[in-house]
């Protein structure tokens, strides 16, 4: 496999698949392989729950496989961070690649990016093919688009999101007059962070007015803003929550996790963080790449349940590197990583609390959600 030596945030890169398994195999280990048939079973029954569950009443599609042609080449966005853990793997492994290679797509270029919004804007332009973001710019874009931009295919990960602060703020009271950070205005942190603002009585406008100063900042920026004493804290997804604590002396003053209680997904402590999205129009001229896309990114979810804390800390660090340019601190991924639960389940569940938080942050309106999930796309990996 070979891969362009230009960075992620010029322009894709391309990797050509080619015969190079065997090599990759002896290099990531054989036992990825048992694992996956073992979670193929479960997870063909889980799928199948969960898509009755958020559409009741609908019927998968007939066999993706029926109609269609594999597409010569996948565009891939996803970004540098723990939380895309399953991208990272699936690409430094070659699992994604294996698989498209198996269902006739001979390339693959992947573009990185720093939030959501702007991978939604590179999906709907028709620059990538498929992403990885967080729900809430991909339910501001099945809105917008009236459900016709883009499918939720599979979940990703799960948690791994905190507000971290100054040492010196104890309680959201003292967050008036203060200014704090997010990834991108219409991201999945920056609409947490609204929401949890305005539920404890503090106003926000997407301008940066309010009660509390909101600044989208690119994470990096963050991470020197707040060392230079410009920042007061920011809402944000690992590693980048636990680079502020452990680099910059931040605090932890709430944690996403406490504030999910289980409501719509029967699982306490758990809300989606990362989802795999598909342009519609992609995905019903090349279902088989489709396919072997979540055949690749079960695989790489599979490998991360299973594989050890060092072993994920050193797979995952040398995709950071490739994907941004550098590796963590041993102590940064091992934090960043107990902080999340790798997971092909969407929680579909909490996509209504995920609307209405976007509906409060002035970045979404009501909406019916009905169809923005295509899971038989996930049965159909695998089966």
């Amino acid at each position: 496999m070979t891969q362009s030596t230009e960075t992620p945030a010029s322009r894709p890169d391309t990797i050509r698949i080619t015969a190079d398994s065997a090599e990759r195999e002896a290099t990531r280990g054989r036992g990825f392989k048992l694992g996956l048939a073992a979670a193929v079973v479960l997870l063909l029954g889980a799928a199948a729950a969960i898509a009755t569950a958020v559409n009741p009443g609908e019927k998968p599609t007939a066999s993706a496989a029926a109609a269609g042609t594999p597409a010569p080449q996948l565009r891939l966005g996803y970004f540098g961070n723990v939380t895309h853990a399953p991208a990272l793997v699936g690409v430094q492994n070659g699992l994604v690649a294996d698989a498209l290679k198996a269902a006739g797509t001979d390339t693959m270029a992947t573009q990185v990016f720093n939030a959501g919004p702007a991978a939604i804007e590179a999906l709907n332009a028709g620059a990538i093919d498929a992403a990885y973001v967080g729900p809430n710019p991909a339910i501001n874009s099945f809105v917008k688009s009236n459900g016709q931009s883009i499918a939720v295919i599979a979940g990703a990960a799960a948690g791994g999101a905190q507000l971290v602060v100054r040492p010196e703020i104890t309680s959201p009271d003292q967050l008036r007059g203060k200014v704090l950070a997010t990834p991108q205005l219409g991201g999945t942190q920056d609409v947490a962070l609204r929401a949890y603002l305005a539920s404890k009585g503090l106003a926000t406008t997407p301008n940066g007015g309010g009660d509390v100063t909101v600044n989208p900042t690119e994470n990096a920026q963050t991470l020197k803003l707040f060392q230079d004493g410009k920042l007061d804290g920011a809402w944000l997804p690992e590693p980048w929550a636990s680079r502020l604590v452990l680099q910059a002396g931040a605090k932890v003053l709430v944690d996403e996790k406490d504030l999910w209680d289980g409501t719509g997904t029967g699982k306490p402590g758990l809300f989606p963080t990362t989802v795999l999205i598909v342009n519609r129009t992609f995905a019903a001229e090349h279902p088989q790449t489709v396919e072997a896309l979540l055949k690749g990114h079960v695989a790489a979810v599979d490998w991360l349940s299973r594989a050890s804390a060092a072993e994920k800390a050193s797979t995952v660090n040398a995709g950071l590197k490739a994907a941004s340019g550098s590796e963590l601190p041993a102590d940064v991924i091992e934090r960043a990583l107990a902080n999340i639960t790798f997971t092909t389940d969407p929680l579909a569940g909490a996509y209504p609390k995920l609307l209405h938080d976007g509906v409060t942050a002035g970045v979404t309106k009501e909406a019916d959600l009905t169809g923005l999930f295509d899971l038989h796309w996930l049965e159909e990996a695998t089966r």
